[in-house]
């Protein structure tokens, strides 16, 4: 009973120590605030000062440095702010570097050259040569007399591929499929093409077929001779709407723009006749047989097919090999990417620049070339090299009307003057070997 008795005081005098702990509020849950009325529940929260703000030995969490304020906790005193001492800044110094010395070399001018002195010809013997001075002859201004000819020089090589001459007709389908804004884009392909080509009367001649249901000749090979007047009738193309008749186009253009009253050359001149035919659909017409009638007659035909064109229609209607005669397109907005592949197609091959035997110049002649020769110059037998004229080589010509003295007087100066030659070929020899030492 004693034990149980001592236990029970025990508790009660453990339970009233804690109650007052709580009313003083000094350690407990339920911390007590001065700016609030009453204690309010908060969560724990140790709000550190900034740095070098107080003095952390005083009011830091670590209870080793609680000191003399044991009896309440760090959060219950108010801070001591701790001022750094401010030194004053001072302005960087700059290290004094003493000034380089630097050496100038003397001047040291070079002597006044001495002009050389200039021999004048004369038909008098030449003067002695001194071999201490250089000398330098000008030409000789005698009109019987020429300069040796240079040695011939090729111009720099151009690009191999270039444009060769043809008869070009295009044949575009404008039927109802084609929106008025994809043709805008097969007139834009039209013109990009051109301005590849050289276009003019000995060169490219290009004309237009526009087809639907019905065919329309929108100009022949012989009505523009420029690529400005092409781009303008290009622009100014209207579609035609329904039905896609593509193989009247092609007889159309078979009849009636590949000859020579519509501007297509002969076959003697072997320009090839070549015909591009750009459709997004499936004729509704027969396209194999006109075709062929075509390629028969010389017309290299190529196929450009867009979107729902039916391939078997584009091979029909196409040359061999058909890998280089039929292309396809997805939409209208990126035919402009043909452009380049029909540039290396119809292109014509540089022959001066793949290599010539001309001794002056080179002339392309479609896939071949001929050789020319320079003003004063004529082709000898062999096509390649030349020689000089005879006029200008000062030859004698004798006439039978001309009397014997004039005959005479003549080959006496012409001899003469081949004397006069020669010693200033001698001259100028000599005066090459002492500037070479």
């Amino acid at each position: 009973m004693a034990w149980f008795v001592h236990t029970l005081m025990r508790f009660l005098t453990a339970l009233l120590m804690m109650i007052m702990m709580e009313a003083e509020a000094t350690y407990g849950p339920y911390r007590f605030i001065q700016d609030r009325p009453a204690a309010r529940r908060r969560p724990l929260t140790y709000s550190r000062p900034a740095h070098g703000n107080i003095i952390n030995g005083a009011h830091a969490i670590n209870p080793r440095f609680y000191g003399n304020f044991h009896h309440r906790p760090p959060w219950k005193w108010p801070v001591f702010p701790h001022h750094r001492p401010v030194f004053p800044v001072q302005p960087p110094v700059v290290p004094v570097v003493p000034p380089k010395l630097t050496l100038t070399k003397p001047c040291v001018t070079a002597p006044p050259t001495v002009p050389t002195p200039t021999v004048t010809t004369t038909p008098a013997p030449p003067p002695a040569l001194s071999t201490t001075t250089p000398i330098t002859l000008p030409l000789s201004t005698l009109s019987a007399t020429t300069p040796p000819a240079a040695p011939p020089t090729h111009p720099a090589p151009a690009e191999v591929c270039k444009s060769r001459p043809l008869d070009l007709v295009f044949v575009i389908d404008s039927s109802r499929s084609v929106r008025p804004a994809e043709f805008e884009k097969v007139k834009v392909f039209l013109s990009d093409l051109v301005d590849t080509l050289d276009v003019g009367v000995d060169a490219t001649r290009v004309g237009l077929v526009n087809y639907a249901s019905t065919v329309n000749i929108e100009f022949l090979l012989k009505t523009y001779a420029n690529k400005a007047d092409l781009k303008r009738a290009f622009s100014r193309v209207e579609p035609l709407s329904t039905g896609t008749m593509t193989g009247l186009a092609i007889k159309t253009a078979m009849e009636h723009t590949f000859t020579e009253e519509s501007g297509a050359r002969t076959a003697n001149k072997n320009i090839p006749k070549v015909a591009i035919i750009v459709t997004d659909g499936r004729p509704q017409d027969k396209v194999e047989e006109v075709s062929a009638s075509a390629r028969a007659l010389g017309i290299e035909i190529y196929a450009v097919g867009v979107d729902r064109a039916d391939m078997k229609s584009l091979q029909a209607m196409a040359s061999q090999p058909l890998d280089d005669h039929v292309f396809y397109v997805e939409t209208y907005g990126v035919i402009e990417k043909l452009t380049s592949k029909f540039r290396e197609t119809l292109c014509g091959i540089n022959a001066c620049a793949l290599g010539h035997d001309c001794e002056h110049e080179c002339v392309n002649n479609y896939n071949s070339y001929y050789c020319e020769c320079r003003e004063g110059y004529v082709l000898n037998p062999d096509k390649k090299t030349c020689s000089q004229a005879k006029e200008a080589r000062g030859d004698l010509v004798e006439e039978p009307c001309m009397c014997e003295a004039q005959i005479a007087f003549q080959r006496k100066v012409h001899h003469s003057i081949k004397e006069i030659n020669g010693k200033l070929d001698d001259l100028s020899r000599r005066v090459d070997q002492f500037q070479l030492r």
